[in-house]
């Protein structure tokens, strides 16, 4: 029997000689990955020549070999190979058009992590001790391992609040298909009600980001009036940004964790819409709400779960009416503004618009599940054909 593989993640509170020792890596793997980068975008700009993982892997050993970049060699080799398959994999999705050219990282913004495979760690006993390092680390284990779980990665990072994270990839037998259920619900997510079912239940939009706005604007003005550069207290004010932040994320991963898993857990058919969030947030009257309701990651969360525990679900396209559709006649109404919540059809029927919507995202959905058709366009192509759809839409440029 296959398991899935799911990575649980914690925090460590690392001793000095940790701290210094990751912060080097980091910095290496950076390195590392900008050389690669630089390597493989000069040999296609110039010479038309594809460079592979293992070319990359060579011309690795050539650099810990200059004086230059002799400081490669005082860290542990697994995170530098590991960087250098990260670079193979973002080429991957690059040519496949699943992502944009590689960027290049930096020492400000991008992500502080590494990671090493069964080569550059122990662990024994509950006790996880890193490549270079004579202690385990000092974990906190908020969770146990699945029995007998053996990682066969480990993902060490910090965040910019300065929190410290070891994520480990394991075999998860617990995780498999639940008993079959005979419900199914349609999913609106909006702004004033985070989400709406089809079953008339609303999910208040708890805003995250608005209940801590004071605060944050408070420490982003403590920022700015500090001297540029890499002073204390510059970092200690950018520092206290930070965790307001991830204060923030949390809660809100939190909160999506749990109404994913009681959806997931209710239903076998879960039928939401498919919205293009990076197009939405170009109104800039709604971005900032759009942003802290986090549809994406609530549909990301939503399907990797489905997936896991033999659910299924099914995206409606955007271009499917369902706020002016009626649920109860079928009835198309030629405009609808969001100002208006309830309406009436002329079948005499009062709508709630979110709940309407809802019921009819599931109607559509169980249609199209029925007859065979997919309806479930690719994040890359969000114009793609649908079966709810009476029409090709013009793609856009």
């Amino acid at each position: 029997m296959n398991h899935v593989k799911r990575a649980f993640k914690y925090r460590f509170y690392p001793t000095e000689a940790q701290a210094t020792e990751l912060s080097r890596t980091f910095g290496c793997v950076r390195k590392v990955y900008n050389l690669a980068l630089a390597a493989r975008s000069e040999a296609w700009t110039l010479r038309q020549e594809q460079v592979t993982y293992n070319q990359t892997s060579a011309m690795l050993t050539g650099w810990k070999r200059t004086e230059e970049l002799a400081f490669l060699r005082e860290v542990s080799s697994v995170p530098l190979q590991q960087t250098l398959r990260h670079v193979q994999t973002a080429f991957t999705h690059f040519f496949a058009k699943r992502a944009k050219y590689p960027r290049f990282k930096t020492r400000k913004k991008s992500r502080k992590s590494a990671e090493y495979s069964r080569s550059g760690f122990r662990f024994r006993d509950g006790r996880l001790t890193l490549a270079k390092m004579t202690e385990p680390l000092d974990i906190v284990w908020s969770r146990p391992l699945p029995e007998g779980a053996q990682p066969s990665t480990v993902s060490v990072s910090q965040d910019a609040a300065g929190r410290w994270f070891v994520s480990m990839l394991c075999d998860d037998p617990t995780i498999g298909p639940l008993p079959t259920a005979d419900a199914a619900v349609g999913i609106d997510v909006g702004l004033i009600h985070l989400l709406t079912l089809s079953s008339g239940e609303k999910v208040a939009n708890p805003r995250h980001e608005r209940r801590d706005r004071g605060r944050l604007a408070r420490a982003q003005r403590e920022l700015s009036r500090k001297a540029k550069g890499e002073g204390t207290n510059r970092a200690k004010a950018r520092r206290k940004v930070a965790k307001i932040h991830a204060r923030i994320a949390d809660r809100r991963r939190d909160l999506l964790h749990k109404l994913t898993t009681r959806l997931v857990r209710e239903n076998q058919t879960l039928v939401i819409e498919d919205l293009t969030v990076r197009n939405l947030v170009k109104n800039h009257m709604l971005a900032r709400a759009i942003s802290d309701a986090s549809w994406s990651e609530f549909r990301s969360m939503l399907e990797y779960k489905a997936a896991w525990y033999g659910r299924e679900v099914i995206v409606v396209d955007r271009f499917f009416p369902s706020s002016k559709l009626c649920s109860n006649c079928g009835s198309l109404r030629q405009e609808m503004p969001l100002s208006v919540r309830t309406w009436t059809c002329d079948c005499g029927t009062t709508h709630d618009r979110d709940v309407n919507a809802a019921r009819n995202l599931l109607a559509a959905g169980l249609a199209v599940s029925v007859c065979g058709a997919g309806v479930r366009p690719q994040r890359s192509s969000p114009g793609g054909q649908s079966a709810t759809k009476q029409k090709t839409p013009r793609r856009e440029p």
